[in-house]
């Protein structure tokens, strides 16, 4: 098979968007199938920081499109153009399966283009776009944003879904051809055997218990709910990340240690040392950093809608908390945080709960989606 992967997100930034696609890369190389990548075109202060979009991953190429910086998010870029320059790439390339990942303003153009030239095209929803609006202040343009997630997945021939949470979200919007399909957890990297003595010594050298937070720092994350545990007695929070809000969260939260982005084996460490995870977004589809938490044998306590909800089982590997209730954050924190069996006893759940979700698990379900799209096409 040979497979057009259209990213709304790519290297050099990584998030949710861009691992799950840089997974599904290597899956592809290591099952036999072809891969290309198509992807908005990074920032002159990423070229010239020698952190260019990369031309190849995995012997695959990238090809990248003119795009545009956000405004109030400049690492994230943006590509609107003409449908006809997608469909040029397409036509060349000549894909069996087009793949949107977190599809919004290229996928647009892709799904259409793949639907001119006969391609069929798998969507995957992996980001709540419609509820950023609020967050970065544009209020009035949140039903527009749910029309156009209608409008494209509708236009798709198949929908996937990372959680319950979505696939709800997705069938009240009338949005057809749905399908589930979670993510993968690296149980090799995110293990409770990268605990380091040493680094819990330099973060908490009076013993404190580590609260952490691993995510982008912007706003529709939510990590400025993380002060109504500023002032917990005996705990040290530390928030891992980049992004537009961190030298506002550094002001906010100024007994927080900030250690920066991090990746591999350091995220990794660093996540295992934790004695608690923390993550108040809202607006997750899926959740991964969740994951990752559970398979280091970390409890988490997480806002209880969207894909935490499916993630973390309340009163065994966690806490669920009241969306918006951040008196009952504070007291999930603290029950946890004071109580050190009923934690151990908690991240034992977690770690086992996440064993058996293998990326190449993943991954094969995903080929299998490929097949399904590609025989309905062939059979009419």
């Amino acid at each position: 098979m040979k497979v057009t992967i259209v990213a709304e997100s790519f290297l050099p930034h990584m998030n949710g968007v861009t691992n799950s696609v840089l997974k599904t890369l290597e899956h592809l190389r290591a099952q036999g199938h072809q891969a290309e990548v198509i992807t908005p075109a990074g920032s002159l202060a990423d070229s010239r920081r020698q952190r260019p979009v990369p031309s190849r991953y995995c012997g695959f190429p990238v090809r990248t499109v003119p795009s545009v910086a956000l405004a109030s998010y400049p690492s994230v870029r943006l590509a609107p153009g003409p449908v006809a320059s997608i469909r040029r790439m397409l036509h060349d390339s000549a894909p069996d399966v087009v793949h949107l990942a977190s599809p919004f303003v290229l996928g647009w153009r892709a799904v259409r283009a793949a639907r001119d030239l006969g391609i069929p095209s798998v969507a995957v929803y992996q980001t709540e776009v419609p509820s950023y609006a609020a967050r970065y202040q544009v209020p009035w343009l949140e039903t527009r944003l749910w029309e156009h997630v209608r409008a494209l997945h509708n236009a798709a021939d198949l929908t996937l879904a990372p959680s319950s949470f979505s696939m709800n979200q997705l069938q009240q919007l009338n949005i057809s051809r749905l399908a589930l399909w979670r993510r993968g957890v690296d149980t090799s990297l995110f293990t409770p055997a990268r605990r380091d003595p040493q680094l819990r010594a330099r973060l908490a050298p009076n013993g404190e218990r580590i609260i952490g937070y691993i995510g982008r720092l912007a706003a529709e994350k939510q990590v400025a709910d993380l002060k109504v545990l500023a002032d917990l007695p005996n705990t040290k929070l530390v928030i891992v990340g980049s992004g537009p809000l961190r030298d506002t969260l550094r002001t906010e939260l100024p007994n927080a240690h900030f250690p920066g982005f991090l990746t591999g084996g350091e995220l990794a460490g660093m996540l295992a040392s934790f004695d608690l995870f923390v993550h108040p977004g809202a607006s997750e589809t899926f959740c991964q950093t969740i994951q990752e938490a559970m398979a280091s044998g970390v409890p988490v306590v997480a806002v209880g809608r969207g894909g935490p909800v499916d993630l973390v089982d309340s009163s065994h590997t966690g806490w669920l908390y009241a969306p918006n209730d951040l008196s009952d954050l504070r007291a999930k924190v603290s029950d946890l945080v004071y109580d050190d069996t009923k934690r151990l006893a908690f991240a034992s759940s977690a770690h086992r709960s996440v064993q058996d979700r293998s990326w190449k698990v993943i991954g094969d379900q995903l080929l299998a989606y490929y097949a399904q799209v590609r025989s309905r096409a062939y059979s009419g």
